[in-house]
């Protein structure tokens, strides 16, 4: 009954403090919206200029290409000096270039030479670009072989498949890894205010006479705080599925209980900070520092950790939000891929247990 009075305690306080609420369902909404539809990784209609030397039938045919692509949206220039114009002052991303023989190379069969510059500035849209033009002439050079009947000149048929995200759409790599974001954000600076405040207000004194134990008093404040965590993520995912057209291809009871471990070790930070701080404004920037940035950069969420260099990669082994954005992007991508899933999870479970026992052991119900 005493817990029981705690958690009817701290629940009134959340009620009655706006900002709690704010940070759990209406911080959500905001940044879901932002990195939805704001955020994207893909390059879809890129414009590149078209520079060509000799137009005959054969060029015009490869520049529809270009035309055609959902990826590339062709310019023509009438020399090479207004298509470099055009590319230093950002107007195009890149320059394709069919020469004066062009046509009569390919006629002959002597592998008629297409000139591609890209804008190196933004280096993963320009090998995108590069990609595309690549993609672009490949396709045009299959389907002129079939047309005359050339089936010297395509001697290897690439067929492409994509598996986990067919439609090849960034928001459903982004969406589920915000959610670990949001969660972080939800759990971690949440209760990294709640035992400060306490002390701030000068409550804790009366709760140090009460006959209530510290772990009646953690508990106290950690389950109101998982439930109003846990409705931030049911909101999180039901805009992922609704608003966003995210698949979730695993199970939802999956999603449920690896977002419950996730969301205890976040509540264990917080819970941590908080003990250790007793000041809230302290308590905040730590929160924000030590959990919310960390899960940002080194979770994966954006930045591929496989490509950071190997101290770093060592370093993310610590980032609670790692594990919770792999098994987030596997679960709703993939399915229930076990072996993903299972590792990460003992990964979160022994984190909530490290970051809970810490703050019960310093916890002590005296006046320091």
């Amino acid at each position: 009954m005493r817990l029981w009075g705690l958690v009817y305690k701290e629940t009134w306080q959340i009620l009655r403090d706006p900002s709690s609420i704010s940070i759990a369902f209406v911080l959500p909404v905001i940044l879901l919206l932002i990195f939805g539809y704001g955020v994207s990784l893909d390059a879809r209609d890129v414009p590149i200029a078209v520079v060509v030397q000799d137009p005959t039938p054969e060029t015009a045919s490869l520049t529809g290409a270009f035309s055609h692509s959902p990826y590339l949206v062709g310019r023509p220039m009438a020399t090479m000096r207004a298509a470099r114009r055009a590319l230093s002052q950002g107007r195009v991303r890149g320059i394709v270039v069919l020469r004066g023989d062009y046509t009569r190379r390919l006629l002959a069969h002597r592998d008629p030479a297409v000139q591609v510059i890209v804008n190196g500035v933004d280096a993963n849209t320009g090998r995108l670009v590069l990609g595309y033009v690549q993609g672009a002439w490949a396709t045009w050079l299959q389907q002129r072989a079939r047309r005359h009947g050339l089936s010297d000149e395509t001697p290897v048929e690439m067929e492409q498949r994509v598996r986990f995200n067919p439609e090849v759409r960034s928001r459903n790599f982004l969406v589920p890894g915000l959610i670990a974001i949001i969660m972080t954000l939800i759990g971690a600076l949440l209760t990294s205010l709640v035992v400060a405040r306490e002390w701030e207000r000068g409550t804790m004194e009366a709760l140090m006479v009460t006959p209530v134990s510290v772990g009646e008093i953690l508990l106290g404040k950690l389950i109101p705080y998982f439930l109003l965590g846990m409705g931030g993520m049911a909101l999180s995912v039901f805009m992922a599925l609704l608003l966003f057209k995210v698949p979730l291809v695993g199970s939802a009871w999956v999603l449920l209980c690896t977002a419950a471990l996730f969301l205890l070790v976040a509540l264990g930070m917080g819970l941590l900070i908080s003990t250790v701080t007793k000041n809230q404004f302290a308590a905040g920037q730590t929160a924000i520092i030590v959990t919310f940035l960390p899960a940002f950069i080194l979770s994966g969420f954006i930045f591929d950790i496989g490509s950071m260099p190997a101290p770093i990669q060592w370093i993310t082994h610590l980032i609670a939000a790692r594990y919770f954005v792999a098994i987030l992007q596997t679960v709703f991508l993939a399915g229930n891929v076990w072996s993903v899933i299972l590792p990460n999870s003992l990964a979160l479970i022994a984190m909530a247990a490290v970051f809970l026992g810490l703050t019960w052991r310093i916890s002590h119900k005296r006046l320091e």
